[in-house]
């Protein structure tokens, strides 16, 4: 984003502000309260600064210059306000031009400030009619300001004690108090205006007037309650400063950052903390005055019993005012989190499934097409609610990750209609926390207890192969051959009284069989644990890779583990030796086995040509199974072109 430049005039404008506020200050420090040299030295400052903000964005916005023309006067009447305090303390000249200066330059502020209120945000009028309101301030700042100036009971402005420039003959009491009602009728009217914007206004107008709604309700309780409180307590001193301060900052983001911050969150939390405050003061005063009247306002126990009492009623009140307030000033946020806290008081009393929060936040965010998609592991793709890969995010919509102790957990996909939407779902999204966390366990677990019935099956399957194949191999090798050494058996019996040689020969081929039927079944038994393991896991690997027709490198120590463990190690390491030669057409194989703690990972990786994935049949598929059995896990990374790597943890607590 560009960083906004001022331009020629308005940051002129705004150098003689501020030069004007650096010289007013220093001359009245001292020589009046602290909070009215600086609080009225930072409005004007804050409020040129907005002007000259806005004009850097849009040059002929008539807002930013109403802003910026609007302090100036006021900064000057600091500026003489200061010189008079001098003046007055130490004898400067020109003490009694430099007080009517600051005395006349408060009221001519007014018609712009009412220009404010019927120009924003557009710079333009509701209706023509509307500027007979802009016409009826400026008549009755015409009336009042010579009421004012030339009133002879104005002396308390002066050192002097009296209004050197007073006019007897003149009804200045008449002509201020009459120009004065005109100028509050015509805020008045302006506020009016301000109210049939706001109800007529949608979309980005909408939003800037929540923001210009807000600073002005602000200024219109604000100056009526310090003018009515401006004799009871200082603070009412105060009270203006601020309020006049926030306007135009509220219009300054209004106008150039209207959808950055939740302006409903803003409005809602500012009426709920005022009408708290005013309850508590209520209750603080009702206690004061009952308990002093019993035992004395000047107990230390009054005091502490109307503060317990104002703390346990803010405790009580806060939340029932808030979600009152809610569902006034932010009915969309209000009635979705209902809805979401609607559908946990179900699931608490049984009366839901945690996967029916899906349902729940389509309710709630009214979008009948929004997805809930979980996260079982953080390098895995989510699942749907079923426990399988979840279908590709359309490209219109878009995707909210939902974090749980700083872990995604699940994904929302969705189609907002407008940033409302969006500032929206992450409260939604807390408010279903629970929920979300719950169906994502349920998932979790659905599919790992489908993983144990299709691994269970697959064992099922490869077992009944094996026997099948077991059986036919017997039945067509080694029982034909045996059945064969019979037959020869026989005839070598007929044949031993006849013709011994021919005896011998065919005795020879009888041999011959049973070293055959005894290699066969030797074969048989490929499967059981292999009777090299008794020397150790280590041994027996190395004597696996003397066997190899490629190169393999063994990294074992001579640790032993439980005789399951080696197996089931003996039997990732043949193979994965076995898919690195027949498949992978590799060069070179390292085959490693460690132990990490309370895990066994052995690996074997080799510089074949890659692209090996578990399938079906009963080939890595059926090692996975036999892995998990023992609570492992087997790992395969295989780029094609780049070889592979078959990793299988296997926990071993002993």
């Amino acid at each position: 984003m560009a960083v906004p430049r001022l331009r020629p005039l308005p940051g002129l404008l705004l150098a003689l502000t501020v030069l004007a506020e650096l010289v007013a200050v220093p001359l009245s420090w001292g020589l009046e309260p602290v909070w009215d040299t600086l609080l009225l030295a930072v409005s004007s400052t804050v409020t040129t600064a907005a002007g000259a903000l806005i004009l850097s964005r849009h040059p002929r916005h008539a807002i930013g210059w109403l802003l910026i023309v609007q302090d100036l006067p006021d900064a000057l009447g600091d500026l003489a306000q200061g010189w008079g305090l001098r003046a007055a303390d130490q004898g400067w000249p020109l003490g009694p031009p430099a007080e009517f200066v600051a005395t006349a330059s408060w009221l001519p502020t007014a018609p712009l400030a009412v220009a404010v209120l019927l120009l924003f945000p557009t710079g333009h009028l509701l209706a023509r009619r509307w500027s007979l309101v802009l016409g009826l301030s400026v008549i009755g700042v015409l009336m009042a300001e010579p009421g004012w100036v030339l009133n002879p009971e104005a002396g308390s402005e002066y050192d002097a004690g009296h209004n050197p420039y007073a006019v007897v003959w003149l009804p200045t009491n008449v002509l201020f108090v009459a120009g004065f009602t005109i100028v509050g009728v015509s805020l008045l009217a302006a506020l009016v205006a301000v109210v049939i914007r706001f109800r007529a206004s949608s979309g980005v107008e909408r939003l800037q007037m929540k923001w210009f709604a807000l600073a002005s309700g602000a200024l219109a309780v604000g100056l009526p309650l310090a003018g009515a409180l401006w004799w009871v307590t200082p603070i009412a001193h105060i009270i203006p400063a601020l309020v006049v301060t926030a306007w135009p900052i509220a219009i300054c983001v209004a106008i150039l950052r209207y959808r950055l911050y939740d302006v409903d969150l803003v409005i809602s939390r500012t009426f709920t903390y005022a009408v708290l405050t005013a309850v508590l003061a209520i209750v603080y005063a009702v206690v004061v005055v009952v308990l002093g009247a019993v035992v004395g306002r000047d107990s230390a126990w009054v005091t502490a019993a109307a503060t317990l009492l104002a703390a346990g009623a803010f405790k009580l009140l806060h939340r029932r005012v808030q979600v009152r307030v809610d569902r006034r000033f932010r009915p969309e946020r209000h009635d979705a989190l209902d809805v979401v806290a609607g559908f946990v008081e179900e699931l608490r009393n049984d009366r839901a499934d945690p996967e029916a929060v899906v349902d729940a936040l389509r309710d709630a965010l009214g979008d009948p097409a929004l997805e809930l998609r979980f996260v079982l592991q953080p390098d895995e793709s989510p699942v749907d609610q079923r426990g399988r890969p979840a279908d590709p995010v359309e490209a219109a919509s878009e995707v909210y990750a939902v974090r749980r102790g700083g872990l995604v957990i699940a994904e929302v996909a969705w189609s907002p209609d407008d940033d409302a939407d969006r500032r929206l779902l992450p409260a939604v999204v807390a408010a279903a926390g629970l929920p979300i966390e719950m169906a994502r366990l349920r998932v979790e677990l659905r599919r790992r207890l489908d993983e144990v019935d299709a691994s269970r099956a697959r064992i099922v399957a490869v077992a009944d192969e094996e026997r099948r194949r077991i059986e036919r191999d017997l039945h067509d090798g080694a029982q034909q051959r045996l059945v064969s050494i019979g037959l020869a058996l026989r005839h070598a019996q007929h044949q031993l009284g006849a013709d011994a040689e021919d005896a011998r020969r065919t005795l020879d081929g009888a041999v011959v069989e049973i070293a055959s039927a005894i290699e066969e079944l030797r074969e048989l038994a490929h499967g059981l644990r292999p009777t090299l393991l008794e020397a150790g896991l280590g041994p027996a690997l190395r004597e696996l890779a003397s066997r190899s027709p490629v190169p393999v490198e063994v990294s074992a120590t001579g640790d032993r583990y439980p005789p399951d463990i080696e197996a089931a190690a003996y039997f990732v390491a043949c193979e994965g030796l076995t898919n690195a030669v027949k498949h992978a057409r590799a060069d070179q194989v390292v085959l490693r086995v460690a132990r990490q703690d309370s895990v066994v990972v052995v690996s074997v990786a080799d510089d074949g040509v890659g692209g090996a994935a578990a399938g079906g049949g009963s080939g890595l598929t059926g090692l996975s199974d036999r892995v998990a059995a023992h609570g492992g896990r087997l790992r395969i990374e295989s780029v094609r072109g780049s070889g592979t790597v078959l990793s299988a943890e296997l926990p071993c607590v002993s």
